[in-house]
Formats: structure tokens, sequence, C-alpha cells
């Protein structure tokens, strides 16, 4: 009797990696993703691994997740990341006031941080503003978004996961009240076609309301925009954090041979259209030269806007900054229609835990008894995706 086909909906990092931790529990997986692999959130974010030092005050639920999965990330899939480190600096007295917070938060949640002299911070970077007042440094990182995808996938094709991009799911299939299949077309061909399956995963992150509205369901995902700025120089090789609370502009992350600024942070109502307001792109320049002051001599390379699936958890009359980053599983039974499951929030540092979490409800749902092997099973390189 062949094994439950399972399908996942999206080839980001969610998606990614639910398609390998489903494959590695011996389930048959095919990955349909309307696009190139990871050309939405996960390959258009500015690619931070966690430490979960930027929520370790006020959303030390994430942080911990962040934490976690930082090292879990670094066992598996080292040859995706730029272990790098980071910096909290102090750049005002409201700034060094948050420092005996943040250290207590990091605590709380097992996030390594090192106080560090200011001489020795300077000496680490030396682009950085030479007024700072007080630096701490925790186990940030990088990572290549499609490298990092491709990752998952490759050791999920290894286990027999099929995947199909350019290929959009236009109709869920319902028999009764349970989700049977979908329709999709091939962008590249044109053509139209059914696929049947046990179970459909809805891994789109800011899509994943378009996806189970199809089904007649609403998910509370709010689709979070964010401008970043490039400029066209490497001018840090830690990733630099401003030393307070998370608000616009208070990082600059290095990628390759770039930095980028982020972010700023609003509400969308559609992740497919995102006007990036001018004013935003030079409040990333300025608050990123606080920060670096040599941006200002650095030309611009390049501006771009994500959205974030966020999980509306907000309270009446907060900001967007208050949206919980971690994430939720739907299983759709409650909602009166079995067979579909939604996985949304978190971030890419958090995917292959919020992969675990829904592929033990998808599991369950099958009757299936079979073990997370993700933790500790190393992935194979990327470069074999295409074999």
């Amino acid at each position: 009797m062949p094994a439950p086909h399972v399908i996942v909906i999206g080839a980001g990092s969610t998606g990614a990696a639910t398609a390998h931790d489903l494959a590695l529990r011996g389930l048959r997986v095919t990955v349909l993703e309307r696009g190139e692999i990871a050309s939405g959130t996960t390959g258009r974010n500015h690619c931070l691994l966690h430490s979960g030092g930027r929520y370790c005050v006020k959303d030390q639920e994430s942080a911990i997740e962040c934490i976690d999965e930082n090292l879990i990330l670094r066992r598996i899939m080292p040859d995706v990341l730029e272990l790098n480190d980071g910096l909290f600096v102090a750049i005002a007295e409201d700034d060094l006031a948050f420092k005996d917070k943040f250290l207590e938060g990091c605590a709380a949640c097992h996030i390594p941080a090192r106080d560090l002299p200011v001489k020795y911070a300077l000496e680490m970077e030396p682009f950085l503003n030479p007024k700072i007042l007080a630096a701490v440094q925790i186990p940030d990182g990088v990572f290549e978004p499609f490298r990092f995808c491709l990752a998952f996938l490759a050791t999920a094709k290894q286990h027999g996961a099929v995947v199909r991009s350019y290929t959009e799911v236009t109709e869920l299939i319902c028999s009764g009240h349970s989700v049977t299949g979908v329709k999709i077309v091939d962008h590249r061909t044109g053509q139209t076609e059914t696929l049947g399956a046990d179970l459909v995963v809805n891994a789109t992150g800011p899509w994943a309301d378009k996806i189970s509205r199809m089904a007649g369901m609403d998910v509370p995902v709010s689709p979070t925009a964010g401008v970043m700025v490039t400029v066209n120089k490497r001018l840090n090789n830690m990733v630099i954090n401003r030393l307070n609370k998370p608000s616009d502009g208070d990082i600059v992350v290095p990628q390759r041979l770039t930095s980028i600024i982020g972010t700023t942070s609003w509400t969308v109502p559609d992740a497919d259209q995102i006007e990036i307001p001018k004013e935003h792109i030079d409040k990333m320049i300025h608050k990123g030269q606080e920060l670096i002051p040599a941006i200002q001599q650095t030309s611009t390379r390049g501006v771009g806007a994500v959205a974030r699936p966020l999980i509306q958890r907000r309270r009446a009359g907060g900001d967007e900054r208050e949206v919980s980053r971690t994430f939720e599983c739907f299983d759709h039974r409650g909602d009166g229609v079995d067979g579909f499951v939604t996985i949304s929030g978190g971030k890419t540092t958090t995917a292959r835990a919020m992969a675990e979490k829904v592929a033990d409800i998808v599991c369950g749902k099958l009757g299936l008894r079979a073990e997370c092997r993700t933790r500790e099973t190393r992935l194979v390189s990327y470069r074999l995706f295409y074999n």
C-alpha cells in the first residue's frame, strides 16, 4: 500500500522545510510553487539568522524559538549560513538605559550575550559609529535564502519528494467537507491539471489567507510590509542592531558584498501589491547612518519591500511591531473542513520548527506514527537539488 500523499503549497522556507520533514517521515510529498523557489517572502528579506535578541524583552516566546532553531540550523545546514555574530549597540542615552533590560532578556531566553568594551567593538567593526556608548555581542548570523530552501528541498527529493516550480494552485478540490486535491496551472506550458491528495498543507506565508479562502475559510494572518535599502558596499561583517526595542531602521545586515538596512513596518491589504513610500527609503538611509555613518557616502544598490506573515495577536490600538513573531498551525477540521492544514507566521530562522509542528499534525490526522528526524539530520548540499 503506497504511503499517503501530501501536497505542500509554497516553496519558501516554511514549505521547503515542511516537505523535508514529511519526506523524512516516509510520506509521498509534492511541493507546488507559483514562481521560482524562494521568490516570495523568503527571498526578499534581509536574511538574518536570528539569535532572538531582537525579541528577548517584549516577545520572549519568539526569542526562545529563534535561539533554539539558530543552534539547530548551525548543526544541520552550516553550508548556507554565515556565522558572523551580531552586535547590539547603544548610540543614545535611552539605548543605554535599555541595556540592562536587554541583558536580562537574553539571560531569560538563554541567548549567549557578551557585554563588550566599546573599543573592542570598534576594532571589530571599523565603520561603526565611533560615538557608540555600549555594545553587546550575540550569536546572530546570515543565511543565503535560495540555497537555504534548496538544501531542504534537495534532501526532501532524495527521500522521494517532487518539487514543481512555476505551478500555481488555482482551486482546492473538495469532496463533502474535506479537501481532496488541487487544481493547478503550469505557467511555463499553460497546461492545467488536477492532483489528488490525502492532505493539503498551506505554507504560503502572507498569501495563506488567499489559499484558505478557496475552501471558504479565513486565517488570522496579517501581511505586514517592510522596506529595506541595500547599499553598494559591505560596510559591516557582523549584524549591527540598535540596542533598543525593535523600531524602523534599527538593523544593518551584511549580505555578500552589500549591507542591507531595515526595516519599516505597516500592514498591507495585498502581499502582491506593495508600493514603497519615498519617506520610508529616506528614513532607512537616515537611521542606517546613525549606526554606520559611512552609509552616507555609499551609493544605493537597490530598494525593496516584502510582506511578512504575522499572526494577528495585536492588542487593540497597538501597532504592527506589537504583533508576535511566533507561528501557528491551523487544523481546519475545527472550521468544518478536513484534509487541510495551514502553517504561517514565524521567520525563516524558525522554519524547521514550524515544519515539525505541522508534520506532527499531518501524521496525527493520517493515523501515522512517525517521529521527527530533522533536529539531527544534516541536510545534503543545496547543489544536489538539480541532480
